[in-house]
């Protein structure tokens, strides 16, 4: 039986630690390892292996000679004619892997906050022009507390009763629903969200769901249904009250700046 030559057995260590850092290190941590990283750690291992092969002249000798034979033996022919079409090939691809142009993915057209109509509708009632409708409960915040307690605390059972499985618990966007959403549910503590729009938009967003986006919020995947079909409109007013009050943030005024 032919004995393994010394620079078979030193290549096949060589692309054995490739692989294992490539996709078994990759693997374990669920991260890919950055290919800089990989060509450090491959250059550490090249050099070992050269370290260890040219500790003495003997083991050097072995270790090049199936290089020489290639090279130089007449016997070798068919094995240089191989080397001498692959490499190339291998070197083209690698090359051409590097530096073709990636296909760019599509773009999302979908906005994630749309321009609102111009009047607010209630199942295609008007309320009143987008700009001018305001929450006929947040009145009572200043004309009567006790009163305006009991409209966020009908929030609180609404919002508990239909919104938290999508929009979590503390209303961060991490309900029980949210992972296998897209796009994510709104997340109320940002504290862009809250301050950068209007009852009003609420009330629009919340009402129409979805489905009841303009052609400019589509594609739209979200479960969000259509709350006008389900929920009264002093129970929309209310969660929009609820949501305020929870975060402690305050809802944008017609007219006011970013």
């Amino acid at each position: 039986m032919k004995k393994t030559s010394l620079f078979t057995i030193c290549l096949v260590i060589f692309i054995v630690c490739w692989i294992f850092l490539r996709f078994v290190i990759g693997g374990i941590i669920s991260a890919p390892i950055p290919n800089t990283v990989i060509a450090m750690y491959m250059a550490l291992i090249f050099i070992a292996i050269l370290v260890h092969v040219s500790v003495e002249d003997s083991r050097f000798t072995e270790f090049l000679r199936p290089v020489n034979e290639t090279l130089l033996d007449d016997n070798k022919r068919t094995r240089r004619l191989i080397l001498v079409i692959l490499i190339p090939l291998l070197l083209s691809g690698y090359t051409y892997s590097n530096i073709a142009q990636k296909a760019s993915p599509l773009g999302d057209p979908r906005q994630a906050h749309p321009k609102p109509p111009l009047d607010l509708t209630y199942k295609d009632e008007v309320i009143d022009t987008m700009q001018k409708a305001h929450n006929p409960y947040r009145k009572y915040e200043k004309e009567d507390p006790e009163l305006f307690k009991e409209h966020v605390e009908n929030g609180r059972s609404v919002y508990y009763k239909n919104c938290f499985f999508c929009h979590g618990d503390h209303l961060d966007g991490k309900g029980h629903f949210a992972a296998a959403l897209n796009p994510l549910p709104a997340n109320f503590q940002d504290p862009g969200i809250i301050p950068n729009y209007q009852e009003s938009f609420f009330f629009w967003r919340i009402s129409k769901g979805g489905p009841g986006l303009p052609n400019e919020g589509t594609p739209w995947n979200t479960a969000m249904p259509i709350w006008e079909d389900i929920l009264t409109q002093e129970e929309i007013w209310d969660v929009i009250i609820f949501l305020s009050e929870y975060t402690g943030y305050t809802y944008r005024t017609f007219g006011e700046g970013h």
